[in-house]
C-alpha cells in the first residue's frame, strides 16, 4: 500500500476561509480525494502554536474552542464542529518520544484559525478526527524536520493518516499592504505587482518543494532559511516551520521520487503568496466512494 500523500497549505490571511479562491478550491478538492480515499485521521501542524523550552506539545483538550476570526463573518466558522482526535494525541506524543523529543499533551489548547479554517475548507461537512502539533518556538527547521520524521510512519497505517503543514510561502506581514482589505474587504485587491524581492523566493520556494524528493526535500527546504532574501518574505519564522514540518514527513528516503503537485496558488494584500502543495498521491485503486 502507498503511503498517504502530504499537504503544504498557506493558509493565508483570514479572509481566505470567508472568500471563494483558488486555493479553496483546490483544498476542498484534496479534502473530498481523502474522504474517498477512506483518510480516517488528520495529524496537522500550524503556525500560530509554538512551545518554549526544548518541548513540543500535542493538543489533547476534548472540547476545543475556536478563536474568534477577524473579517470572516461568523456564519462562516462558529458553527463547525471540532473532532479532536485524542487516541490519536497519544500515539503522536509516544511516537515523538520514541525519536527522542520532548513531548507531551496540552489538554487546555483551544483552536486557531490556521488550522481549523483549512479542515473548513476541505471538510465542509464535517472533518475526520483530527490531531494538532504545535511547533517549538526555537524555530529551528532542523527539528522539525525530525518531528515530521517521527510522525511519518503514521503515513503508512491501515487506518490512513493524513499528514498537513499549514503555514505560508511567502507571509510576512510587515510587508503586506493592508489598504484594500481594511477600507474595502478586499483581501485580493492589488494596485500593484508583488515586490520582486517576494516573487523571488516565492520561485525558490516552488523549486525546493517540485524538484527535490527523499531526503534532498529535506535539504532543499532547510536551506531556504540561509537565503538572503528569506526575511523580506518571512518577517518571523512561524508560517516557514510548518514547511519543514511536511519535507520531515514526506521526505524520507522511500519518498525517492514522489510527484509534487502545486496544486493552487493566490496572492494577497499585494506581497502575501498562499501556494499549495502536495507531495505524493492516491493510488487509484484506492478509491472509497462514500
Amino acid at each position: 500500500m502507498a503511503p498517504t500523500p502530504v499537504h503544504f497549505f498557506s493558509h493565508g490571511s483570514t479572509m481566505m476561509l470567508g472568500e471563494e479562491s483558488k486555493s479553496a478550491t483546490y483544498w476542498k478538492k484534496c479534502g473530498d480525494e481523502a474522504l474517498a480515499n477512506g483518510v480516517k485521521h488528520v495529524v496537522m501542524m500550524g503556525a500560530h502554536w509554538a512551545t518554549l523550552g526544548d518541548e513540543i506539545e500535542v493538543a489533547a483538550n476534548p472540547n476545543p474552542s475556536k478563536s474568534p476570526v477577524a473579517y470572516v463573518h461568523p456564519s462562516k466558522y462558529v458553527d463547525y464542529k471540532l473532532n479532536p482526535d485524542l487516541p490519536m494525541a497519544d500515539r503522536c506524543v509516544d511516537l515523538l518520544k520514541a525519536a527522542g523529543l520532548k513531548a507531551k499533551k496540552n489538554i487546555t489548547f483551544d483552536w486557531i484559525h490556521d488550522t481549523y479554517l483549512i479542515l473548513i475548507r476541505m471538510f465542509p461537512n464535517g472533518s475526520p478526527p483530527t490531531t494538532l502539533i504545535s511547533m517549538n518556538a526555537r524555530y529551528d527547521p532542523h527539528y522539525h524536520v525530525k518531528v515530521g520524521d517521527a510522525l511519518s510512519s503514521l503515513r503508512e497505517e491501515d487506518e490512513k493518516v493524513l499528514i498537513i503543514g499549514t503555514g505560508g510561502a511567502v507571509h510576512n506581514l510587515y510587508r503586506n499592504e493592508w489598504g484594500q482589505m481594511l477600507l474595502y474587504r478586499d483581501n485580493f485587491g492589488m494596485e500593484k505587482a508583488p515586490l520582486s524581492v517576494m516573487m523571488d523566493f516565492r520561485q525558490e520556494f516552488e523549486d525546493a518543494m517540485t524538484k527535490n524528493s527523499g531526503p534532498a526535500l529535506r535539504r532543499a527546504i532547510t536551506m531556504l532559511m540561509k537565503l538572503p532574501n528569506y526575511r523580506d518574505a518571512h518577517g518571523t519564522d512561524d508560517h516557514f516551520i510548518p514547511a519543514c514540518f511536511v519535507a520531515g514527513a514526506a521526505g524520507r528516503e522511500q519518498d525517492k521520487g514522489s510527484k509534487v503537485v502545486l496544486g493552487a496558488e493566490d496572492w494577497e494584500l499585494r506581497n502575501m503568496c498562499n501556494s499549495q502543495f502536495t507531495i505524493g498521491s492516491w493510488e487509484p485503486h484506492q478509491l472509497i466512494y462514500v
